[in-house]
């Protein structure tokens, strides 16, 4: 089982990255996270291996088992890295805690081609859905990527929940940022970093994205994770887990 569900995981990370490689602006970003997913793929997959075929220390002499002891080890390390970072992905994807705040923030994501992806739209919907509950409540759109025509994430994100009837008092745009922690360093110029604050992001994205917020300061933060397209799910988490190691290989 094990075994099958790591090369369905490939099968996915083939499957979507590529596309998203050929189709968007940080085009080397996404060759690099493409690269690491493959690496975790075949770590994993050597893992699973190793548990159905015994594969390091199936050999007689007791030298060879010893000696195949060392890369099992090693595998075993790193697939308990990957698959516990996987955990908090699937575990930050399923919990909504949002609640009545006067700010929701709704995080951009890159444009493919200039258009606004599904996962893009699933967190406007979101946005959109939590303002007819909570009408008083104003969305803090972000997003400074910009595409070949200039527009920004922000700016399409206005225009496609302006085509939806959403107010334009309620919208409010960070159209500066060019990455997660800049998003919520430019919005604590905007609301105070202690108010309740809801955030809106694909489910996949939840756990990195509040984390991010309270490393910036933001101390009362809600989630609201917007559905993804469950067919990119493996390979949106496994992106996850890559941005996840990368944050603290950087610290």
């Amino acid at each position: 089982m094990l075994l099958v569900l790591v090369v369905l995981l490939i099968a996915d990370v083939l499957f979507v990255m590529p596309a998203k490689i050929n189709s968007v602006v940080l085009k080397a970003d996404y060759r690099k996270v493409f690269i690491y997913e493959l690496i975790f793929c075949a770590i994993l997959l050597v893992f699973a291996l190793d548990v159905r075929f015994n594969l390091f220390t199936r050999w007689n002499p007791l030298f060879l088992k010893i000696i195949g002891w060392i890369p099992r080890a090693v595998i075993i390390l790193l697939s308990a890295v990957i698959l516990f970072f996987c955990g908090k992905v699937i575990a930050g994807s399923l919990v909504n805690t949002a609640g009545q705040a006067d700010h929701a923030i709704v995080l951009g994501l890159a444009l493919e081609n200039g258009e606004p992806t599904p996962d893009l739209l699933a967190r406007l919907d979101t946005a959109k859905a939590y303002l007819e509950k909570y009408p008083e409540a104003r969305l803090i759109l972000t997003g400074g990527n910009a595409d070949e025509s200039g527009r920004t994430e922000a700016a399409v994100m206005r225009d496609i929940l302006l085509e939806k009837d959403v107010p334009e008092s309620s919208l409010i745009l960070e159209d500066q940022a060019e990455t997660t922690i800049e998003n919520f360093r430019n919005i604590a110029a905007i609301i105070s970093k202690d108010e309740p604050v809801v955030m809106i992001s694909s489910d996949y994205h939840m756990d990195r994205a509040v984390r991010n917020a309270k490393e910036e300061g933001f101390t009362n933060v809600m989630r609201l994770p917007a559905r993804s397209n469950i067919l990119a799910y493996g390979a949106n988490m496994l992106s996850e887990v890559v941005l996840n190691v990368n944050d603290l290989t950087v610290k």
